[in-house]
This record gives C-alpha cells, sequence and structure tokens, in this order.
C-alpha cells in the first residue's frame, strides 16, 4: 500500500513538472521533440541524481511509465495548450505541485534505504529541484533555484514538517500529505507577499551603499 501510494504520487509529479517543462519549451517555440525532452529532463533529472547519489538503479529505467507520461503530456499541451495559456501562471502552479509531490518522494525513498532524516530531506529538495536547473538551462534561462524566489527553501520547509509529522507518529500517508502541503503554500505565501532570500551583493554595490550611508 506504502509503495503505491509513493508511486501514485511519482507518477502524478512527473506528468506536472512534465507539463510545466514542455510549456516553457512552447514558449521558447521548440519542436514536439524537443518540448518532449525538456519535459522529460524535468520530471525526472531530480529523481535520477538522487538515485545516483543513493547507488540506486535510476527509476526511470525500471519503469517505462515515466516515459510515456511525459509523452501523454507532450499530447495535453498540444491539444490543451490555448487553454492552459489563457489561464494565468498555469507554469507556477504544475511546477508547485510536481516539486511538492517530489520531495516527497524523494526524502521517503531515501528513508527506505536506511538514511537519517537529514540527508533525506537532502535529496528530498534535489529531487524537487534539480530537473527544474536542466530544465533552465536547456531553454537559456537563469534557473529559478539561484533566483530570489523561494524554490529550495520551499523543499526544505516541506522536509522539516515530513520530520516533525514522523516525530509525533502521524502515519505516512498524512506525513507525506502535510509535507507536499507546506512546499506548497510556502511558495504560495512567498509569491503572494513577495517574499525573497537576500541577494548577495557584489563588492561594487556593497561599497555603492556603504558610502550612501
Amino acid at each position: 500500500m506504502e509503495s503505491t501510494f509513493v508511486t501514485i504520487i511519482e507518477i502524478i509529479g512527473t506528468m506536472a513538472f512534465a507539463i510545466s517543462g514542455i510549456r516553457l519549451a512552447s514558449a521558447k517555440k521548440f519542436d514536439w521533440f524537443g518540448a518532449y525532452v525538456v519535459g522529460l529532463v524535468t520530471a525526472i533529472g531530480g529523481g535520477t541524481l538522487r538515485d545516483v547519489l543513493l547507488d540506486l538503479p535510476a527509476f526511470w529505467m525500471q519503469n517505462s511509465i515515466y516515459l510515456t507520461v511525459t509523452a501523454l503530456s507532450l499530447l495535453f499541451v498540444i491539444f490543451f495548450g490555448q487553454y492552459l495559456i489563457r489561464l494565468q501562471n498555469t507554469f507556477f502552479i504544475f511546477d508547485t505541485i510536481g516539486l511538492a509531490l517530489f520531495v516527497v518522494v524523494g526524502i521517503q525513498k531515501t528513508l527506505m534505504v536506511g538514511y537519517p532524516f537529514w540527508v533525506a530531506i537532502v535529496m528530498g529538495t534535489i529531487t524537487g529541484a534539480f530537473g527544474g536547473i536542466i530544465r533552465d538551462i536547456l531553454i537559456n534561462e537563469e534557473p529559478l533555484i539561484f533566483r530570489k524566489d523561494i524554490y529550495a527553501m520551499a523543499c526544505v520547509i516541506g522536509g522539516i514538517f515530513y520530520w516533525l509529522s514522523y516525530k509525533i507518529g502521524l502515519n505516512d500517508v498524512i506525513t507525506q500529505s502535510i509535507s507536499a502541503a507546506m512546499v506548497i503554500i510556502t511558495r504560495l505565501v512567498a509569491v503572494k507577499y513577495h517574499m525573497s532570500l537576500p541577494a548577495l551583493k557584489a563588492e561594487d554595490e556593497y561599497n555603492q551603499s556603504k558610502q550612501k550611508k
């Protein structure tokens, strides 16, 4: 039951991330194959790095469902792309859902192979965020995780709530749901109230601000 729930989360997260990647690729006028590649690496990039670091077989090499889900996501964007464009913030919605679900999957899989919670939180962050880094590089954009936007920190916050829920004895489904919800809530609140981490100033900017004082 537990592994089935994780698999369902992983498939939904794959579709959400794939759609977010394909939407950005379509905005850059990529062809269908290029858009599929961008959607695929967005969906499997983080999980692949996680499995390499955990010395596990790459998850998508054991089941073709992830390649199929990405193909279905491409067809979804092709046929319903006009409706998606009319909806505001469609990229943000799908990217946030994918991020939240993949954080949960990364944490759960890391714990299953016996690593401590701090490692699981790091792996959850990698699972959620690394695919987006590859996506942004492929479409020639500054990676979202390196901007001031609350992205990786949302993964960390979700991981902390996973740990707290586990510590107070909640069952796995509730724990995973709380963790995913906190990732989504953190990103929504950060965007709504324009919250961000401070940008690291260059030396000349620091000197200019010092002179103004």
